[in-house]
């Protein structure tokens, strides 16, 4: 006879898929962020919540989290599917020009605001090792709350999105130094110190090196490999083992989780297979993200800021004071306009998750006083609830930012009377000419851009341009892509082009789409989106380079000429060619009866 079955050992896990089976929707539904209802939930239903009352109501222990412990691993993986979405939507190219902000902007945030706070903590009478450990905490923002936020309301492009991006980033890379702060902090000084800590940092540095060297050599074979089986369930393993053994890797070395899944996530984002994987991660991470947002809220002990009111709200305001204070001038040092400066200085303001790691081993070590740790940790948790309401609030000011700029001109709708025309999505430099040579040819044309200043300007120089997002169905139905001749793509943003190629392509399966693609693998990827023509940067540079250096040694034009087109073809048939399966596959799925 089988043993009776012990459903207790399910009853978190079960909590938390109720919880989110009926916060995500409601919170959805009266527009408020998700993240908020997660973390107001798992405070409900914590040991500091509902959970003071267990064992007094018969029943009532079924419906709560009294074991947070059974849920923390599995909540940080959380962190770990955003921070490898996040690395699949940046590349090292992008990485790297964001390298000024990341070293510099990022180190200068996290000194000037563990040296503000901890001179105020040492101001009240905390020890300076304490204060130390305190304001280094502090300084920490939420990657897993400020970067869903921002995605949320559409600004991680944006340069709010950029700067606290940066930050955030910078921040992830301190974790393991500051752990070690800690332990030093207890244990060895001098010398010794400077030996552990080089101990501490090498196999970082190693595993850094690791995730790196091997994803280069290892990723794209792996995941053809995956790829020609069909399989989906396969590919979806292959996604799996490598976030989640990326930030193992890094885990083991010392570095966080999240910055090990973030490395695999940029090696990936280099590849032809980012778009899929992307698809079959996003199930995860939603579920995982609001896991880790219910344990956080289960860790708030509200009776505390009951109890000692005057410390909890004035660290609260004190830290997020500081740090605010200390990033606006930052930003602006770096580049950022007034406004971008201050929204990433108020979103950057609450504290994060990594706080409750680095004061909860502080304390457990004895650096810093258990009553002051309580303290700051609810101080910080309280910040992250306000964090979804300030992501609100940075959006409605950069949505009103945007009003006032787009004059009454960049407003007009574009006519959708006329058909047989061009529709140009990215009016800058490349799309201004592209226009220019159709007004030649005296073939009609709109163009479309989300710069306001810049259409405004086109509109006042004559050309027919108009305001709108391209990546949006109902702006290209406007704008008559239902009878449009073709479409041109040729913004700077490789992502938004492949957004517009994508949305376009459902809309109009046969139209002419030609795309400016930043290289010959981004130029595979739109062929895979299915577009006519893809016109790669990189390509075209080298063959204009190629026709004025035979020309100009004297190479006859004739010649020059047809070379540079049959080499120019020979590209097109090998991307097209890259391309092929992944088109073939949605002629067949558009083939399909529905």
């Amino acid at each position: 006879m089988p043993a009776p079955l012990d459903i207790s050992i399910y009853r978190e896990t079960l909590i938390f898929l109720v919880t989110a089976g009926v916060v995500a929707p409601l919170f959805f539904r009266i527009r408020i962020s998700p993240v908020l209802g997660y973390l107001l939930a798992g405070a409900a239903l914590g040991p500091f919540g509902l959970g003071r009352l267990a064992g007094r109501w018969p029943g009532l222990d079924l419906f709560l989290l009294s074991n947070v412990g059974a849920i923390d691993r599995l909540a940080e993986f959380g962190v770990v599917a955003l921070m490898f979405t996040i690395g699949l939507e940046l590349s090292f190219e992008r990485l790297k020009s964001l390298r000024r902000l990341v070293f510099g902007m990022g180190l200068a945030q996290m000194a000037v605001s563990t040296a503000l706070i901890a001179g105020a903590a040492t101001a009240v009478g905390q020890p300076p090792a304490a204060a130390l450990i305190l304001a280094a905490a502090l300084s920490l923002s939420s990657t897993a709350i400020v970067v869903p936020v921002l995605a949320e309301q559409k600004l991680m492009n944006a340069p709010v999105g950029r700067y606290s991006f940066s930050a955030l980033l910078f921040q992830d890379l301190a974790v393991a130094p500051l752990l070690f702060l800690v332990a030093m902090l207890t244990g060895a000084t001098g010398s010794g110190a400077v030996a552990e800590l080089a101990l501490t940092l090498a196999p970082a540095a190693l595993a850094v090196a690791v995730v790196i060297g091997v994803g280069r050599l290892v990723l794209r074979p792996l995941f053809h490999s995956v790829a020609m089986t069909k399989n989906v369930e396969s590919f979806m393993a292959a996604c799996l083992l490598v976030g989640l053994g990326s930030a193992l890797i890094a885990a083991a070395s010392g570095l966080s989780m999240a910055l090990g899944a973030f490395l695999s996530g940029l090696l990936l984002a280099e590849t032809e297979y980012r778009r899929e994987i992307e698809v079959s991660i996003e199930p995860f991470k939603g579920l995982l993200l609001g896991l880790f947002f219910v344990s956080v809220g289960a860790q708030l002990d509200l009776s505390l800021a009951i109890e000692s009111p005057v410390e909890v709200f004035g660290a609260l305001g004190a830290f997020m004071a500081l740090k605010t204070l200390a990033i606006f001038p930052i930003a602006l040092g770096f580049g950022a306009k007034p406004a971008a400066a201050r929204d990433a200085a108020i979103i950057l303001g609450p504290g994060g998750e990594f706080a409750f790691v680095l004061i909860g081993a502080a304390s457990a070590a004895g650096v810093v006083d258990a009553h002051a740790g309580r303290i700051a940790v609810v101080a910080a948790a309280l910040s992250m609830l306000l964090l979804p309401v300030i992501g609100r609030f940075v959006a409605v000011g950069a949505a009103q930012r945007r009003r006032n700029v787009t004059s009454a001109e960049a407003r007009i709708e574009p006519p959708s009377a006329e058909s047989q025309r061009v529709i140009i999505v990215g009016y800058g430099r490349v799309g201004a000419l592209i226009g220019d040579m159709l007004d030649v040819h005296k073939i009609p044309f709109i163009g479309v851009d989300t710069d306001a200043r810049l259409v405004a300007r086109a509109r006042g120089e004559g050309r027919p341009t108009y305001y709108g997002d391209a990546t949006r169905a109902e702006f290209l139905r406007v704008c008559g892509i239902e009878t449009a001749r073709a479409l041109v793509v040729t913004m700077n943003s490789p992502e938004a082009n492949e957004e517009v190629v994508e949305v376009a392509r459902k809309l109009r399966p046969e139209m002419t789409i030609v795309a400016r693609a930043r290289d010959a693998e981004h130029a595979s990827m739109l062929y895979k989106l299915g577009v006519t023509d893809a016109v790669p940067e990189t390509i075209e540079a080298s063959l204009q380079l190629s026709e004025a250096v035979l020309v100009d040694i004297g190479v006859p034009m004739g010649f020059v000429i047809a070379s540079i087109h049959e080499k120019r073809d020979e590209f097109r048939k090998r991307l097209v060619a890259a391309g092929a399966p992944d088109r073939i596959a949605q002629a067949r799925r558009r083939s399909k009866p529905k």
